[in-house]
């Protein structure tokens, strides 16, 4: 089907998935709508569509379409105005050991056992489990020139790490996975407050965290980031 996505982008053509059981809210269907793998998506494009709702997942990017539901909603943090609460100037402190490293590309066969282990003790509800190797490598391994992976170590060993698109104003934080070991760490948290410092250092404008979906305790975390804008009726607004 083709769609009118903005009157700047024109017609960009839309693949609908069949509906399919949500993984967010249990008892409901869910349609994806995937821009046509043959356009070519440059960064520009890329970074216009993020501040239209898409998301980025290995090769395509995605939004929801769901014809009787709409509570995936697009969340970003204005990181120039952003303020660590005290819980978070908590994980940042405990963490101080921690190495993070910004790499092009990682070792898979130094990654996969700890997304494994992750997905498996963390994420047994959702739709990467059981996790594999070829999934892995197509979700998180198929980077575009935009991607970049920051590497969080201690003592040298991998703990954890964070996929994180550059666009041209913003970053988008596709994915952070860690050893469930280090669990007591909150490296999930810690994921996103280095995002946001980076994207300060950068001068960036907004840090993406994808999909907010009240009433989805997977995704209450992203409240917690301050101030928050929720894209909706086509309109970035504070969350109160």
């Amino acid at each position: 089907m083709t769609r009118d996505i903005s009157p700047d982008i024109g017609k960009i053509r839309l693949l609908l998935t069949e509906p399919h059981d949500c993984s967010y809210l249990e008892g409901r269907q869910s349609t994806t709508a995937f821009v046509d793998p043959d356009i070519a998506i440059d960064n520009a494009l890329y970074g216009r569509m993020s501040a239209m709702g898409f998301r980025r997942s290995g090769l395509y990017l995605y939004s929801p379409l769901c014809s009787s539901c709409n509570s995936c909603i697009p969340a970003r943090v204005p990181v120039t105005t952003f303020r660590a609460n005290r819980s978070q100037k908590r994980c940042s402190k405990r963490n101080l050991d921690v190495i993070i490293n910004q790499v092009d590309s990682i070792n898979f066969d130094e990654h996969y056992p700890i997304y494994d282990r992750y997905i498996c003790e963390r994420h047994q509800d959702g739709d990467m489990f059981p996790p594999t190797r070829d999934q892995f490598e197509q979700f998180l391994g198929n980077a575009w020139d935009c991607t970049c992976f920051l590497e969080f170590r201690v003592n040298g060993e991998l703990i954890g790490c964070a996929v994180v698109d550059v666009l041209p104003d913003a970053l988008s934080a596709i994915y952070t996975y860690f050893h469930p070991d280090y669990s007591t760490r909150s490296l999930g948290t810690l994921a996103v407050l280095f995002q946001i410092e980076l994207a300060q250092k950068l001068n960036m404008t907004y840090l993406y965290l994808g999909y907010w979906v009240a009433g989805c305790q997977k995704m209450e975390y992203k409240t917690n980031y301050k101030p928050l804008e929720l894209l909706q009726e086509n309109t970035w607004r504070l969350h109160e």
